[in-house]
């Protein structure tokens, strides 16, 4: 397999793994997998994580989407907590790191896109989830209330006054209190619902829903 190749293979895909090429090359494993290690240490070819890869930017003809990557780096996955968060604007910083929640094992990768933590729930929690068109591409992101419910759950310790002024959560049209309601009720954690009341104090103390430190 040339390079050459490689490109008029994969070039229309955002990245793409070793399935893909052994797939469509018809290379043996062995074989493939030393011919993409002296792409990558050439230059042409980007690891994304193990067995996955996307094509050096001069040859890329499809842009890569962070938020769709990270839900195709590790699958079952959606994103959630603090990222969602900030991309629907119910809290005013920017997330650095893209959360997913998934229902393996957690994992954290980084690469030349950005950084993918991946938090483990249990197959009940794992819903809520919806296809939200971001830069042109299709990811999957957590339902606002899901979202805030998913950061309470998956953070340690008690949601208290301090701790969620210091999250400063805002409350806009994305945001549907009856549903996060009946969401936290659904549940059925006392944690979470005292980190609800927490949140509903907190962000009524602001008539826009933005609390001041």
């Amino acid at each position: 397999m040339t390079f050459d190749s490689l490109v008029e293979r994969v070039g229309v895909l955002p990245w793409f793994d070793l399935a893909t090429v052994l797939q469509l090359s018809g290379e043996p494993r062995a074989t493939a997998l030393n011919q993409l290690s002296r792409f990558a240490r050439a230059g042409k070819i980007v690891p994304l994580r193990r067995g996955m890869y996307v094509l050096a930017e001069r040859y890329r003809r499809t842009a890569v989407q962070p938020a769709a990557l990270a839900n195709a780096l590790y699958r079952p996955s959606y994103l959630s907590g603090a990222w969602a968060l900030s991309f629907y604007g119910l809290i005013p910083e920017g997330a650095p790191v893209f959360t997913s929640v998934t229902t393996r094992s957690p994992k954290r990768f980084e690469n030349a896109f950005g950084e993918f933590e991946y938090r483990n729930v249990k197959r009940p929690l794992f819903f809520g989830s919806t296809f939200v068109r971001i830069g042109g591409e299709q990811a999957l992101v957590a339902a606002p209330e899901k979202a805030l419910v998913d950061l309470w759950h998956l953070s340690r310790g008690e949601w208290t006054e301090a701790r969620m002024r210091e999250m400063r959560p805002a409350q806009n049209e994305r945001l549907d209190p009856a549903k996060l309601e009946s969401l936290v009720l659904r549940l059925g954690s006392p944690r979470i619902s005292r980190a609800f009341a927490m949140w509903s104090r907190v962000v009524a103390e602001d008539g826009e829903g933005e609390v001041t430190l």
